[in-house]
């Protein structure tokens, strides 16, 4: 089977993946992978990681999260986007095993070749989102909806 998708420098940040040829929407493309940590092991690893603006730890579940720093694949040079054309499907485990759960990007629309790939990272902080963190926490999408911040709006408490 052809490369569907390649890495390479972004216009939107740093590095970025981007289709290899034309694909379908609903497509399975890559499996995001790295390191599997508890989320007190991703504590103690990247104590203040919210402050830092990281975004290679991405929440498996409740208790797990992928570190794709460790052992991590081109997944993680996928860009946020606040218009994706990408979405990250979790696939849970048929026997309950939290730690076996699997995260996929999959296309939403049809793809251009050379077209960037990109999903909305859903990154939720529990803090007040002060100027000084959503510029942390800056996107650079250039959507014409961006809202200029990766940040999503905190979830009420009911």
């Amino acid at each position: 089977m052809p490369t569907r998708i390649v890495t390479r420098r972004s216009p939107i940040h740093g590095n970025g993946v981007f289709a290899a040829a034309d694909i379908p929407s609903g497509t399975r493309l890559i499996q995001y992978k790295g390191q599997l940590l508890t989320h007190a092991q991703s504590d103690r690893l990247y104590p203040g990681s919210a402050d830092t603006g990281h975004t290679f730890l991405f929440s498996l579940n409740d208790d797990y999260v992928i570190d794709a720093n460790r052992d991590g694949n081109s997944a993680r040079w996928i860009n946020h986007s606040c218009a994706p054309n990408c979405e990250a499907v979790v696939d849970e485990h048929a026997g309950g095993d939290a730690r076996r759960d699997r995260v996929f990007i999959e296309s939403i629309r049809d793809l251009r070749k050379g077209e960037e790939l990109t999903y909305n990272y859903g990154i939720v902080l529990e803090q007040p989102h002060t100027p000084a963190l959503k510029r942390i926490w800056a996107c650079r999408c250039g959507a014409p909806q961006c809202t200029g911040t990766m940040l999503q709006p905190r979830r009420k408490r009911r």
